[in-house]
């Protein structure tokens, strides 16, 4: 197994140039690799799920360099976890891609996707900090060129300031990596672990620097507040099964926070201390709130969901910056669950615009199969919202459950439960002004979506595989819900593993050399 831990990065590293050079103007060819592609990499997620649940952390030395100074890739039960949830959700997103006729609508969908999927694949794996940095590079450059896909001046727009916040970000990363370099003189994960934690006194100053600069780069790409100003549009604008893909690139944000804080600059070293997480709770509080105070004033249902999006970071960030286990558990459920129930509210947002033409939160026109697209998106509504039954209930019981112990828990529970009626009325209201006060057929439709050219009906491939595909989406909120026991204790042994920072840092450095304990014969032998 340990080889095919390179699988993910590399078979998309294959797959993308293969079909930008050689399938160019071939989209069925296009269409069916990209999907033979994807779902080998759902098998090879599986197979690397399994591995690592048996608890043990496995690492992989490019070229046979070992660690610190070659490149390493490590799994473990987070790493194997991410990289099955983003190859399920990009299996699916593709399907529908392919089904309500996105992928025709510009060139090289196909391969940016798979060169996005080979990006997210690396910075899961990836156990160096730079390499990181590198496999951001890599999903935000194919992230661009979907952003804009299918053209239209207003996503060209969006795309430009996704382009230029990203930036930034990139450019912060690289200070931070640079401060981090000069201060320990390494770049691997477990190393700096090992480092970190040696450092004298006087160089506490600069790696608290380092700490904070990372924070920011993290936070930036999760959106929380107030580096969240990007994704509102971004999302919105965006052609659907891009947003939808787009929800688990936040996560991408909350995983780094997860690994880097848990393993390098933890609550328990004293240089850092607990600077991260008084940052970290009070901005996760703030995302929330504006974020579902957004769902009520998004004025069209895209932007409702993306204001629900960051409202979701939120939640997620108030439990990964407890940096206890406990509040890592739930942490790991929730991210789960969040990035299904937005990705399916994305791609319902985008058959709403196909049938009227504008998601705006205005009396329309009755719609096509009005009936069975209103109860997909009751159903992830009721998801995002935290309602039960559902999985986001669950999911925000358990937030609650492991900060009750926290000093500002008052302020947690009182901002989650407000938030969450908030965003309940926030989707009721978008779906009745849409499913329930449709006007009869003679109703003038208002002006076209000024969000992004929409992809209407007619001109979707297989209509009904689109509507299958989101089926598929809630099925797995679904099954998430049913079989949250198991999973609770996959997040459970995961969040252990996380705080087992040893067992990390000695898969990739090998294990502590430990003390003679006879020094004589140890004299005799050199």
């Amino acid at each position: 197994m340990l080889h095919w831990i390179v699988a993910p990065i590399v078979l998309p590293a294959l797959v993308a140039p293969i079909i930008a050079l050689a399938m160019r103007h071939d989209l069925v060819l296009q269409r069916v690799f990209s999907l033979a592609s994807t779902s080998a990499l759902v098998l090879i997620a599986a197979a690397l799920f399994q591995a690592a649940a048996t608890g043990a952390v496995e690492s992989y030395e490019i070229g046979s360099w070992p660690a610190p100074f070659g490149i390493v890739l490590v799994l473990d039960r987070l790493s194997a976890l991410m990289v099955t949830l983003t190859a399920v959700l990009a299996l699916v997103v593709l399907a529908y891609a392919v089904a309500s006729g996105w992928d025709a609508r510009g060139r090289h969908f196909h391969a940016l996707y798979q060169f996005q999927l080979m990006g997210l694949f690396g910075a899961m794996l990836t156990g160096d900090i730079f390499n990181l940095f590198v496999f951001f590079e890599i999903l935000l450059i194919a992230s661009y060129g979907l952003m804009i896909h299918g053209g239209g001046r207003m996503r060209l727009r969006g795309g430009v300031q996704y382009v230029v916040f990203n930036l930034a970000g990139s450019t912060l990363f690289l200070f931070a990596l640079g401060t981090i370099y000069g201060v320990m003189g390494t770049l691997n994960m477990a190393d700096m672990a090992v480092r970190a934690a040696e450092l004298p006194p006087g160089d506490s100053g600069l790696l608290r620097v380092a700490a904070a600069l990372l924070l920011l780069v993290f936070v930036l790409k999760g959106a929380v507040l107030p580096l969240h100003f990007w994704l509102p549009n971004t999302y919105a604008l965006a052609p659907a099964p891009v947003a939808a893909l787009f929800a688990v690139m936040t996560k991408v944000g909350a995983y780094s926070v997860i690994r880097v804080y848990t393993l390098v600059f933890h609550p328990e070293l004293e240089a850092t201390g607990t600077m991260i997480a008084d940052i970290l709770i009070p901005a996760a509080l703030l995302t929330l709130a504006v974020g579902m105070i957004g769902v009520l004033a998004g004025g069209t249902l895209a932007r409702v969901v993306a204001f629900a999006a960051i409202g979701s970071m939120g939640t997620l960030f108030l439990a990964i910056g407890a940096f206890t286990p406990q509040a890592t558990a739930a942490a790991v459920y929730y991210l789960v669950h969040s990035t299904l129930a937005a990705a399916a509210l994305f791609l319902i947002v985008d058959q709403i615009r196909a049938r009227l033409g504008s998601s705006a939160l205005v009396a329309q026109p009755p719609m096509a199969s009005g009936g069975l697209v209103a109860a997909l998106f009751f159903g992830a509504a009721i998801a995002m919202a935290g309602m039960p039954p559902l999985s986001g209930f669950v999911g925000k019981l358990l937030v609650m459950d492991a900060l009750r112990a926290h000093p500002l828990w008052i302020w947690i529970w009182a901002t989650i439960l407000i938030t969450s009626l908030i965003s309940v009325v926030g989707f009721a209201r978008a779906g009745s002004t849409l499913f329930w006060m449709a006007h009869d057929a003679g109703t003038p439709m208002p002006p076209p979506d000024a969000e992004a050219r929409v992809n209407r009906i007619e001109d979707q491939v297989h209509p009904g595989a689109a509507l299958a595909s989101i089926g598929a989406m809630l099925g797995l909120i679904v099954a998430l819900t049913v079989l949250a026991g198991p999973m609770m204790r996959q997040a459970e042994a995961t969040a252990a593993q996380l705080h087992d920072r040893q067992a990390y840092i000695e898969a990739v450095l090998g294990p502590a050399p430990t003390a003679n304990p006879n020094p004589q014969a140890a004299d005799e032998e050199r």
